[in-house]
């Protein structure tokens, strides 16, 4: 791949995991429809997956002593089982209608939250809630890389502390990076030299971008961040709910 889309795609994972450090989640929903004006959605989503393995693993291990357990053990086995339905269906699916779901589900979620954060009732889920939020993020992360929405609302809403909050969304989307790199690798999506040669020069911006996100993230107030979560998961609905619009039939 040639120089020039190294050059442009820096600046958009920069900012994508800018954001990731911030949040702990949010870096695929940033980048994926940026990148995929400049490369195919089949090379986007697996760089984008090693990227989240060494940033994700990063934050993860420095703050693992943060990390909710009964959490993840809620959801990584139907998020892992949600992963094999996804990578079952990359093949044979068209991505215009399950674009469009993620979109209307994300949104319907965001705008379920304001009403709670602003009637003073935001009460949370029920453990039970593991299972549809665990799936469905796992469909989706391996048919678009864009499944930490979905973990995000389930935990944002049983995980009160932003910190516990932000280290086990930050291992729940490692433990789902490795489970979609050996399902790409399987595959044979890492045959193509020129991801992973574009991957390797790009590795440096997205870490840089997480060492600043972070820093970031510790002069904003936890309501300031949370809101800020919000907006962020509706702009993120709104461009994969536009993305899915105008794909062909």
């Amino acid at each position: 791949m040639p120089t020039e889309l190294i050059a442009l795609a820096a600046p958009v994972i920069f900012l994508a995991y800018s954001v990731f450090g911030m949040t702990g989640f949010g870096a695929a929903m940033v980048a994926i429809p940026v990148l995929v004006q400049l490369m195919p959605l089949q090379h986007a989503v697996p760089m984008v997956v090693l990227f989240d393995l060494a940033c994700t693993g990063l934050v993860g291990v420095k703050n693992w002593r943060r990390v909710s357990v009964p959490e993840l053990a809620r959801v990584l086995p139907w998020m892992i089982l949600g992963i094999a339905l996804g990578a079952t269906l990359l093949s044979k699916l068209p991505p215009k209608w399950p674009l469009i779901a993620l979109g209307v589900f994300v949104l319907i979620m965001c705008v379920r939250n304001l009403q709670a954060a602003a009637s003073g009732r935001v009460a949370p889920l029920r453990p039970f809630w593991a299972i549809p939020f665990g799936a469905l993020g796992g469909v989706f992360s391996a048919l678009f890389g864009t499944g930490g929405p979905i973990y995000t609302i389930y935990l944002s809403r049983r995980l009160p502390d932003v910190d516990q909050f932000r280290a086990s969304i930050s291992v729940i989307i490692f433990l789902s990076s490795v489970s979609r790199a050996l399902v790409f690798g399987a595959s044979g999506a890492y045959a193509e030299h020129s991801i992973l040669m574009v991957a390797g020069m790009l590795l440096p911006v997205a870490l840089l971008g997480v060492l600043v996100g972070s820093k970031v993230r510790t002069r904003v107030s936890q309501a300031m961040l949370k809101r800020f979560i919000v907006v962020l998961l509706a702009a993120s609905g709104v461009a994969v709910l536009y993305k899915g619009l105008i794909l062909p039939m």
